[in-house]
């Protein structure tokens, strides 16, 4: 089994063939194929290698299955005895992918 840790989004991602994961939102359509190119780690069995800072000739293909906004998160501020309230919403964008294959 074929295991490796990317780089994308300024996020770590521990990757597996089959994996489906949510990460920071890419400039991709929903459908296409693409690769990851920053390859920390790449685990096959006993064999390890570890880049410094990536691995060469390491590639994990992916494909875009959506994009999408997380649910939202509620920003809360508050001071006591100031009359001081500030209520504010945030909701990510994401891409789900799906992990093809570790070459």
């Amino acid at each position: 089994m074929n295991i490796a840790i990317i780089k994308t989004g300024g996020k770590q991602y521990i990757v597996s063939e089959g994996k489906k994961l949510k990460i920071e939102k890419l400039n991709q359509n929903e459908g296409d194929e693409f690769e990851f190119d920053k390859v920390l780690l790449f685990a096959n069995g006993q064999a390890i290698k570890i880049g410094q800072p990536n691995v060469e000739g390491i590639k994990v293909r992916a494909k875009v299955l959506k994009q999408g906004r997380e649910k939202k998160k509620i920003v809360f501020k508050f001071k006591n005895k100031t009359r001081y309230k500030k209520k504010k919403g945030h909701r990510q964008f994401f891409t789900e992918v799906e992990i093809l294959s570790i070459s």
